[in-house]
């Protein structure tokens, strides 16, 4: 009777977290997948089409070229994010004046809401009367400024933003790693003659490896999926050069004035169909990183 009361106490506690993991997460999953084979638009009949959706995204070049600029954006992001956050961690692991106030202004960037963060640096990248223009107009820098949101430096400009809101949290995590490392390991080793940069080198970065994939791995991730910022700075633009995987998503789902994406209405079956293709690029890309890092943790 007791253990029937314990089950049902229990239970109860889960229960909650259980409908909503249903409604919030199984279900929505569940009606993307019924209705990838319909031609949907969010009102009316649906209608089957088999996989019309899919014959559609082979031959939809906004959609390929979008997947390529989320390749380009989270290739840059990483190789940004990750060197940084790893050199403030290594700098503020040291015995330096003022580093508590340091690591919660590098980490302050994580917690400020994502879209707050891209308006903040639309007033700072606009074009035509943003803050960085018109200091560089200012001290002579420039003579009429950069066209930070144009063609030519978009991409380069919301990969920026997406570093500067990532570096913080990364940091955290290789700050926790860097004092999980003996001291003595690092004593011993200046006493057999190791400079910094070897100690980095052979000390730090093996014992780093854990933290190190983790990071890498979280970060793969959160770039094949951001499209918070791209969407407040840019919508996409100028003409699809900044339009990622999901924010195209999104426009099926949720058009925008001044879209780029092939339709204005609502194709919540195309929608669906264009989500499990991103889910499962993602889902490759993560499998395949997993598998590298096995083989590199059996190597070593």
């Amino acid at each position: 009777m007791n253990k029937t009361k314990n089950a049902a106490f229990a239970y109860s506690y889960l229960l909650p977290s259980a409908i909503l993991t249903l409604v919030l997460g199984i279900y929505p999953i569940a009606w993307a997948f019924r209705y990838m084979f319909y031609n949907y638009k969010g009102y009316g009949t649906a209608r089957f089409i088999g996989l019309d959706n899919f014959t559609r995204i082979m031959h939809d070049s906004q959609f390929w070229d979008s997947v390529v600029n989320t390749f380009v954006y989270a290739g840059g992001k990483l190789l940004l994010s990750i060197p940084l956050s790893l050199l403030l961690a290594a700098i503020l692991n040291r015995k330096i004046r003022g580093r508590q106030l340091l690591r919660a202004v590098f980490f302050m960037p994580t917690v400020i809401s994502t879209a707050v963060m891209a308006v903040v640096f639309f007033t700072i990248f606009n074009s035509y009367n943003g803050i960085l223009n018109q200091f560089l107009i200012k001290f002579n820098m420039s003579s009429s400024g950069i066209d930070w949101l144009g063609p030519k430096h978009a991409m380069l400009t919301v990969i920026l933003v997406a570093v500067w809101g990532a570096v913080g949290n990364y940091m955290l995590l290789f700050l926790a790693g860097l004092q999980n490392i003996p001291e003595d390991v690092y004593e011993s080793s200046s006493l057999d003659g190791a400079n910094k940069i070897q100690q980095f080198r052979f000390i730090t970065l093996p014992m780093l490896g854990p933290v190190l994939q983790m990071v890498i791995m979280l970060a793969i991730i959160n770039a094949l999926k951001g499209y918070e910022s791209i969407m407040v700075l840019t919508e996409g633009g100028p003409a699809g050069k900044t339009e990622v995987m999901f924010l195209y998503l999104y426009k099926l789902f949720f058009p925008v004035g001044g879209s780029s994406a092939s339709t204005q209405v609502q194709e919540f079956g195309y929608g669906s169909a264009v989500a499990f293709v991103s889910a499962l690029i993602v889902g490759m890309i993560s499998v395949i990183y997993f598998y590298a890092s096995r083989r590199m943790n059996r190597i070593d």
